[in-house]
C-alpha cells in the first residue's frame, strides 16, 4: 500500500491550516526579497526532499514565489533521495542549490574514528552529522536573513511547539509553514497535487536521512522511530533545528 493511501487524511481545518501557509511563503519572499536590482533573496527553503519538503517546493513553485531551494547532499543519501533531487533540480522553477560535506573533513573523521564511528556513542555521531549537514548547512545559510523548513509539532516531543515564526536566533529568522499541519494533511496535499515524493516513504519510512542513519518502522513506532534507532529517545536530531528549549547542544535539520 503507498503511503498516500495510508495516510492522506485530512484534518477539518485543512482550508484554513493551508491559507496560512500559503500567506505565510508570500510574506516571506516580500519580507525577504532582494535588497537590490542584482541582489539575491535573503530566505531561502532547506529541503531534505521529505514529504513535507516537497510540499512547501510545490508551493513556492505554483505560487511563483522568489524563494531559492538548497538541498544538503551529506554523501550519505539513499539512491532513491538522489534521485528525487534530480528529477526536482529539472523540474523546479526555483533555483535548488546542492551544498555537500567538505571532503576532505569526511575522510579524516573516517581514518580517525572508523566506519562506524556512529553506532559508538551520541557524540561520534553527532561529529558526523556537524561534518556532513550543519557545517554544509552555514554555506547555504551563509547572507540569509530568514529559512523557511518542514517542522511540524506532530513530529516528535521536542518539536511539539514549534512556532510558525521562530525568532530565538538572533542570526536569523526560522519559518516553519506546516507548524500546525498533520501528517495526514501532507499526504492529502500530496495526493490532491500529484506531488512527487521520495518512494521510501511507501515502505514506512516517515522520516528520510542519510541511508546508514535511517530505517523503516513498525506500526505503532513514534514517527521519528527510524532515526538514529540504536540512541535513546531523547536524541533524535541532528543538530540542524536543535534549540535551548530542546535541551540538546545548540547549533542548527
Amino acid at each position: 500500500m503507498r503511503a498516500i493511501d495510508r495516510h492522506a487524511r485530512t484534518s477539518s481545518d485543512f482550508d484554513a491550516k493551508l491559507a496560512q501557509t500559503e500567506t505565510l511563503l508570500r510574506r516571506a519572499a516580500s519580507d525577504y526579497a532582494p535588497t537590490g536590482s542584482a541582489g539575491d533573496p535573503k530566505v531561502t527553503q532547506a529541503s531534505s526532499l521529505g514529504a513535507e519538503d516537497v510540499v512547501i517546493t510545490y508551493l513556492i513553485n505554483s505560487m511563483a514565489l522568489d524563494i531559492p531551494i538548497f538541498v544538503l547532499d551529506t554523501g550519505a543519501l539513499h539512491a532513491q533521495t538522489l534521485q528525487l533531487l534530480e528529477h526536482t533540480q529539472q523540474q523546479s522553477r526555483a533555483p535548488v542549490e546542492v551544498f555537500k560535506p567538505r571532503a576532505d573533513s569526511v575522510q579524516q573523521f573516517l581514518a580517525r574514528e572508523g566506519p562506524d564511528a556512529i553506532f559508538k556513542s551520541v557524540a561520534q555521531r553527532m561529529a558526523c552529522c556537524q561534518i556532513r549537514k550543519t557545517e554544509p548547512l552555514a554555506r547555504a545559510l551563509h547572507g540569509k536573513t530568514a529559512w523557511i523548513t518542514g517542522l511540524r509539532r506532530e513530529q516528535s516531543g521536542t518539536r511539539a511547539e514549534v512556532p510558525l515564526i521562530d525568532t530565538t536566533d538572533p542570526a536569523r529568522v526560522k519559518i516553519n509553514p506546516l507548524a500546525y499541519w498533520t501528517w495526514g494533511d501532507v499526504w492529502h496535499f500530496i495526493a490532491t497535487h500529484r506531488v512527487p515524493y521520495n518512494p521510501l516513504h511507501d515502505e514506512f519510512y516517515p522520516s528520510i536521512g542519510c541511508a546508514p542513519c535511517t530505517r523503516a518502522i513498525s506500526l505503532g513506532e513514534d514517527f521519528r522511530a527510524g532515526r538514529w534507532w540504536w540512541e535513546d529517545d531523547t536524541a533524535k536530531e541532528c543538530g540542524l533545528h536543535v534549540s535551548a528549549s530542546m535541551n540538546l547542544a545548540t547549533s542548527h535539520e
